[in-house]
């Protein structure tokens, strides 16, 4: 091998044990995703089971390469689903929070999660795969997520996460009277970010105010997952999660962007972080628990709507000064204030009231809030250690913040 090809393929592979989550392993040439299916497996049976072996479930996800979808994925793998994502077509991968469950379909045995392109914003994609995977159970969870990039860009925020759970909701409501799958069971995600400026706790039965483009959609999805219940007899829930983070949480929400920044500057690659609204109170838990309680939800006898919560809400001015601390740091040193990351309307305090979720599904978390900011700190110390390898040797910048 020429000098310079094995200096490509050895920046590549560090690289890529940088910036994928510390707990995946390295994915090699072979293994690469997605395959994206476009028909199902011929050897499948109509019913989702191969020869005379016991059928699985058949679950349905959207958003899988999300948080949630990889946790969900994970959850429902060990319980011997198959599992089938929906994802969007791009020009760059974005499956690393997948990437360690991925086997390459053609071996048919072992292949538990399977991946398909199709798009909420296409009606027809939808009820496609609807068709052709037959789904016991549909996870909506792919949305704009981001609240404050949802006040840049309503209309497609809305388009994605009001409309396209309406299109979904109709594709199934199509599958169903075509087939007489009555069986197949819909979880709608919704958000805390629904309750907005309403006082806490915020329990099922607690108003919605709305705050953000994005809360605004998620209340419409809400709602038109309870009309087609009522109107249809779907088996539809909404799970109302209040925030609930991560290692695999996107670098650009609040929480990772602290926890990614600690790693930075403990490690000398960083000195500063910008952020907003310090006061800003809320719900934090882990996604790991959360994803239990939506499929808890869809093995109930009857739908019906849970807030999933801690019970127990901290400022984010209390999430630095846990995440700093833990590494030997004094946040004040390290944190500015910038008005560009103040919302138009703030949420002031979002806390969860979930009795009903863990009187009816038997739910509780399992990882407290301190545990959680030091799980997060401990994967992005490990992160900006391996960044700072390729940083000394020259390969990459370290500039991203001052």
């Amino acid at each position: 091998m020429h000098t310079s090809n094995f200096l490509i393929v050895f920046i590549g592979v560090i690289y890529s044990a940088i910036f994928w989550n510390s707990n995946l392993p390295l994915i090699t040439i072979k293994q690469i995703p997605p395959f994206v299916s476009k028909s199902p497996n011929p050897n499948w049976q109509q019913n989702g089971s191969t020869g005379n072996s016991p059928r699985s479930k058949i679950a349905l996800i959207t958003g899988i390469t999300g948080q949630d979808g990889s946790y969900l994925t994970e959850l429902l793998i060990s319980k011997n689903y198959e599992v089938h994502g929906l994802i969007r077509r791009s020009s760059s991968f974005n499956t690393q929070r997948i990437n360690h469950i991925y086997i390459d379909p053609h071996n048919t045995y072992r292949a538990k999660m399977k991946l398909h392109y199709a798009d909420l914003s296409d009606a027809s994609s939808l009820r496609r795969w609807l068709d052709i995977i037959l789904p016991d159970e549909i996870y909506n969870l792919a949305a704009q997520s981001h609240v404050a990039v949802s006040f840049e860009i309503p209309d497609y925020t809305a388009d994605v996460v009001a409309t396209g759970a309406l299109r979904l909701l109709e594709a199934l409501r199509s599958h169903i009277s075509a087939t007489g799958r009555s069986h197949v069971k819909y979880y709608q995600a919704g958000s805390s970010e629904m309750f907005g400026s309403t006082p806490p706790p915020q329990s099922e039965s607690t108003p919605f105010h709305p705050r953000s483009p994005y809360a605004v959609s998620k209340c419409s999805a809400h709602w038109y997952t309870v009309n087609y219940r009522e109107a249809y007899e779907i088996f539809a829930c909404n799970g109302i999660l209040f925030n609930h983070e991560s290692p695999r949480r996107g670098e650009n929400f609040v929480t990772r962007k602290i926890t990614r920044a600690v790693g930075r500057i403990k490690i000398g690659l960083q000195s500063k972080v910008f952020l907003g609204n310090l006061q800003a109170s809320r719900d934090w838990g882990f996604a790991g628990d959360y994803v239990e309680a939506m499929w808890m939800m869809l093995q109930q006898e009857k739908p019906d709507d849970y807030v999933v919560a801690t019970e127990d809400s901290h400022t984010v001015e209390e999430f630095l000064e846990v995440a700093f601390r833990y590494v030997g740091l004094n946040w004040k040193e390290h944190v500015e204030i910038d008005k560009r990351y103040f919302r138009p309307t703030e949420v002031d305090n979002l806390k969860g009231d979930a009795s009903k979720a863990k009187k009816v599904l038997g739910w509780k978390p399992k990882v407290g809030f301190e545990q959680l900011v030091k799980m997060m700190v401990d994967e992005d110390v490990g992160l900006a250690k391996r960044e700072k390898v390729l940083v000394d040797a020259g390969y990459i910048d370290a500039q991203q913040q001052p």
